[in-house]
Parts: structure tokens; C-alpha cells; sequence
């Protein structure tokens, strides 16, 4: 099982209801307790704080605009979260430095995903990895272990195949455990 999301911010349903109203004092509200939530999943797929700043901005108006959409359903966290998740990926849509492309002759995984083991934890040596790593694969590897996303949610979300998510995280995983030099695997989401 994977770790919560930090977007896991449980908010009273009357906050959300006086945004639903258009109070500013609960969109303030809103808007402080997931500003950093927002920056960290946006600056962990895009790779860049002023992209990552644009992302924050660009989802906190979606949030302004279409909160009269949010039902309760489902938890509000998990709805702004996928707001922000698509705001980061259309970004780097636009930016097409790296297109999603499908990977035929990527080794798919054996019947497991890894995880970084607990030595990979230092995060500042974990951000620098990961900045290095194409747009496609820091965000499967991101969307996968920080947010919970399974592998079908993620080709949903990038419109690519689960096959496509799961060579990916293979690909970023080894890639990182080259750049970390870590050489044991942790197995996660089993």
C-alpha cells in the first residue's frame, strides 16, 4: 500500500460550501491549505518551480471557477488534486520537450514494481534524480509512488497504455538507482 497523499487534507464540508457561495475568506482558506500540496505535485512533474508556480496559480483558478462543480462524492482533496494533476500534465503536453512516446523494447517488470529503498530518502539528492529524468517518467514515478495513482489511473491521465506507465516506472526506477548508485530493491504496491 502506498503512502497517503499529501493532498489527504480533510476540509469541513461548511468551508467548502461557503466557497461553493463565493466567500473569500474559505477560498483564502482553501487556497492556504493546499497551496503547498499543489507547488510540491506540480513541481514534482514538471521538474520546474516557475512551471510548477503557473501550475499552482493555474489550478487555484480552475478551483475559483468550477467549485459550483464539486458534488461531494468523493473528498475534495481527491478532486483538486486531479485538477492540478491535469493542469501539470497539459503544461508539459504544451511543452513537448519530451512527447509521451510508447517504449516496445522496454523491459516490463516481473511481476512487481520497486521502490526506492529508504537510503534514496535523502531529497535533496532525490529532487536533483529526478529533475534529470524525462517529463514522462519523473511523472509516472511520481504519480505512482507519492500520489497512489495505479498504473491504469496514469495512462487514463497521459492517454497512453498501463503498459506504457509500468515501463516508465521500470525505466525511471533503474535510472535512479544508477544516479543514486542503489543497488538492493524495496517491493511496493504488491
Amino acid at each position: 500500500m502506498s503512502p497517503p497523499s499529501s493532498f489527504a487534507i480533510d476540509l469541513p464540508d461548511t468551508l467548502v460550501q461557503r466557497a461553493q457561495r463565493g466567500e473569500a475568506s474559505a477560498f483564502e482558506q482553501i487556497y492556504r491549505r493546499f497551496e503547498r500540496p499543489v507547488f510540491t505535485l506540480a513541481l514534482r512533474l514538471t521538474g520546474q518551480r516557475e512551471e510548477a508556480q503557473d501550475v499552482l496559480q493555474d489550478t487555484m483558478f480552475k478551483l475559483f471557477d468550477r467549485i459550483g462543480e464539486f458534488r461531494g462524492d468523493s473528498p475534495f482533496w481527491g478532486w483538486l488534486r486531479q485538477i492540478a494533476v491535469n493542469e501539470a500534465l497539459m503544461r508539459l503536453r504544451r511543452r513537448n520537450r519530451q512527447p509521451f512516446t510508447e517504449d516496445s523494447d522496454e523491459v516490463e517488470l516481473e511481476g512487481h514494481d520497486v521502490l526506492l529503498p529508504p537510503a534514496a530518502a535523502d531529497a535533496a539528492l532525490l529532487g536533483e534524480a529526478l529533475r534529470k529524468l524525462p517529463d514522462a517518467t519523473r511523472s509516472v514515478i511520481w504519480l505512482y509512488h507519492a500520489e497512489g495513482y495505479t498504473h491504469d489511473e496514469i495512462a487514463a491521465l497521459m492517454g497512453k497504455t498501463a503498459s506504457f506507465s509500468k515501463s516508465q516506472l521500470a525505466r525511471g526506477t533503474r535510472r535512479l538507482r544508477e544516479m543514486l548508485k542503489i543497488t538492493q530493491e524495496v517491493s511496493s504496491h504488491a
